[in-house]
This record gives structure tokens, sequence and C-alpha cells, in this order.
């Protein structure tokens, strides 16, 4: 009898460690991400008036943020 005691101690042990370490896990928060790019521009007019506004949009659609200090 003691030594059923003994495993089933042990197994509720586990498990609420083994709970614990996967609620510690799920708790981590997310790392950002950062992209950088560099764009060489042979036609500045269709970049200007066809790819930039299709770009900023897509991306403050996914949350980013333009840092560009010449844009």
């Amino acid at each position: 009898m003691k030594t059923h005691f003994a495993v089933a101690l042990s197994m509720l042990a586990g498990a609420t460690l083994g709970a614990a370490a996967i609620q510690g896990l799920h708790a981590q928060a997310k790392p950002p991400a950062y992209v950088v790019v560099e764009v060489d521009v042979t036609d500045q007019d269709a970049y200007v008036k066809e790819y930039a506004p299709l770009a900023q949009k897509a991306m403050r659609d996914a949350g980013g943020r333009n840092s560009c200090r010449q844009c």
C-alpha cells in the first residue's frame, strides 16, 4: 500500500511540475521582429505613385511603423 501511495504522489507531483513548466513557456513574450530594407529606385514617379502607398499600407496593417528619416 505504501508503494502505491508513493507512486501516486510522484505522478501527481510530476503532472503539477509539467503543467507549471508549460504555463511558464506559454507566458513568455514574443520577441519583436525587425525588417531592414534597402531599395534602389530606377523609376521615381512609379515608385512614389504605385509602390510606396501599397507597401506602407501593408506595413501599417501588419502593425509596423516607418522609421525612415527621409520619408
